[in-house]
């Protein structure tokens, strides 16, 4: 997978892809969306693979979920992981299935020593299953529980250590679980194991209070990357170099022009800092 900035592929920007084979670093979709046998989906999207990487993003694994994970569910994302051969294939460290069946929502987990022993198993499973590593992905949080044992950061640590998948970055994440639960998000991401990131996220938030009028930031995904965000992924580049990254917009999807113009500011940033980091390994060579 090229270290450049890739988009979401959206059905309304299907056409202008086939059309214009803009320079883009990479695609991501979301497993779910394309776990049909065939149709129009998979025509474009076999199009279009063979122009440019693929990043293949589940939300419907239900890693951290107090059951066994779905068969079906996995032999369908195996079929299509086959398939198309992405570059990366990354799962989100929540919950989202019950005995009742499945939620429309990524629900957080606390993080106590039951819920790490099932997400390593889980994860295991899982790539055990694909033949292949998966990354996971750090939640977005509204609240924290008073039973976990375990920082946040720690226990992402531990479960790379313990069954060796890499890790999906949300930046915005990071920002949005920091300011709802008065972390600071600096520490957060100096504390993060940076050095099994493969993949960032980056994509907008809606602002919001609680009862109480204190500041509540939700995961929308359907608007531009704040500036506050761009400062964190700036920092985050500059302690890991560049990185495969992804602008998510879900909801109120832009023209492609928009979506695109966020995608090369990622690349700019991610070129200034490795110019930059360059020079200085030329200076301490030379010094």
């Amino acid at each position: 997978m090229p270290k450049r900035a890739g988009v979401g592929l959206k059905a309304e920007h299907y056409r202008t892809v086939m059309e214009t084979s803009p320079d883009i670093g990479f695609f991501e979709v979301h497993a779910e969306n394309y776990m049909g046998a065939g149709g129009p989906p998979h025509r474009y999207l076999s199009a279009i693979r063979e122009g440019y990487p693929l990043s293949l993003h589940g939300v419907g694994l239900s890693i951290g979920a107090h059951r066994p994970l779905d068969e079906d569910h996995l032999a369908r994302l195996k079929h299509l992981i086959d398939r198309y051969s992405p570059a990366l294939f990354s799962e989100h460290l929540a919950w989202s299935s019950h005995e009742a069946g499945f939620l429309n929502d990524l629900l957080p987990l606390p993080y106590t020593n039951e819920t790490l022993s099932r997400v390593v198993e889980h994860v295991d499973q899982v790539q055990e299953i694909l033949g292949r590593q998966m990354l996971l992905e750090n939640p977005s949080t509204y609240l924290a529980f008073t039973e976990s044992a375990w920082g946040e950061t720690d226990f992402i640590a531990e479960i790379v250590r313990r069954t060796g998948c890499g890790l999906l970055l949300d930046v915005n994440n990071v920002h949005v679980a920091c300011i709802n639960q008065d972390w600071n998000p600096i520490a957060y991401l100096d504390a993060y194991p940076l050095s099994h990131v493969q993949e960032i996220h980056l994509a907008g938030f809606a602002p919001d209070a609680d009862e109480e009028g204190r500041p509540l930031l939700i995961d929308a995904h359907d608007r531009p990357v704040e500036e506050i965000v761009w400062g964190l992924f700036a920092h985050t580049i500059e302690r890991i170099g560049p990185v495969p990254t992804l602008i998510e917009w879900d909801a109120n999807v832009p023209d492609w022009p928009t979506l695109k113009a966020e995608a090369e500011r990622a690349e700019l940033i991610m070129s200034d800092i490795d110019r930059l980091q360059r020079q200085a390994l030329v200076l301490a060579r030379a010094y």
